[in-house]
């Protein structure tokens, strides 16, 4: 990733907030470390149907990005996948959860990847009390996908799954930050946990982040293998505006102050949550002018 440069600090604004409301975002990418681009790329297209949209080295930087997704990134959530030269593995920590694909034979993509020397580590069939059929399977790297049966979906890759130690303080921070909707919220004391689905749209439709708090447990650690996710915004400057203010109510940073990406004019904001998961904000005309560019 690009070299972060700190511009001066912004000053956040009341309506501020009431404008990333009416922002138009939506979930761009999420960005993870893999050991060997070239084998997770082939795992993604040959074992979860996912199109190489798009690869790039920086030699002087000494990475290499690959985004893989189920459609062009102008209109669908993708993965970034980053490989830092010389680094064949990370520690993916307590706190990431899972990536989800939505699929309409969760047991036939089962067979798939099991046919091509992928690893199950559930198999698939109906959830404990439910109807929905599910799965869970691993890459190479030790990211874990859920797979979900379900009808046709504009937006395959469907959930981001992600570990919080407060979870209303968690949707309150999406909410008020990201101008994100909570869509539903489940608890189930039998297995001592709650999670909150949210995001910009029906989770039947688009990609949600999938927020799980496990009874007692307030922290977890990141590891080093999973990065952020980006989101697509109007304008990041006053979406830095809002992120401030809200961090003053309920934690987190902005760790990055909006402006443009040397050498590429992108113009981004970055934060932590309350837990310390990084979002990006990136300017959507800036990115589609990116997107054209390459």
């Amino acid at each position: 990733m690009a070299a972060e440069v700190e511009a001066e600090p912004v000053v956040a604004s009341e309506n501020a907030l009431e404008w990333v409301q009416k922002d138009k975002r939506r979930f761009l990418h999420a960005v993870y470390r893999v050991g060997d681009l070239e084998r997770t790329i082939k795992f993604y297209t040959e074992c979860l149907g996912m199109t190489l949209l798009r690869q790039r080295d920086i030699p002087e930087e000494k990475y290499s990005n690959a985004f893989l997704g189920f459609g062009p990134e102008d209109s669908h959530f993708v993965v970034e996948l980053t490989y830092n030269y010389g680094v064949d593995k990370y520690d993916i920590g307590t706190g990431f959860g899972h990536f989800a694909i939505a699929t309409e034979d969760v047991y036939k993509l089962v067979e798939n990847v099991r046919s091509k020397g992928g690893k199950v580590t559930r198999e698939p069939g109906p959830v404990k009390g439910g109807t929905s059929v599910i799965a869970f399977i691993q890459d190479p790297d030790g990211y874990i996908f859920e797979l979900i049966q379900r009808g046709p979906t504009p937006e395959p890759l469907c959930q981001v799954m992600l570990r919080v130690g407060d979870l209303d303080r968690s949707i309150k921070f999406y909410e008020k930050a990201c101008g994100m909707k909570l869509l539903r919220k489940i608890d189930n004391p039998a297995y001592k946990y709650t999670l909150a689905m949210i995001g910009y749209d029906d989770e039947y439709k688009s990609t949600v982040l999938e927020l799980t708090y496990n009874y007692g447990v307030t922290e977890y650690t990141k590891g080093n293998a999973y990065a952020q996710i980006a989101i697509g915004t109007e304008d990041v400057y006053k979406s830095a505006e809002a992120v401030d203010l809200v961090t003053k109510e309920l934690g987190g940073k902005i760790t990055r102050q909006p402006g443009p990406i040397p050498g590429i004019n992108t113009k981004i904001t970055s934060f932590l949550d309350p837990d310390g998961w990084k979002t990006v904000l990136v300017d959507n005309a800036d990115f589609l002018k990116e997107l054209q560019a390459e």
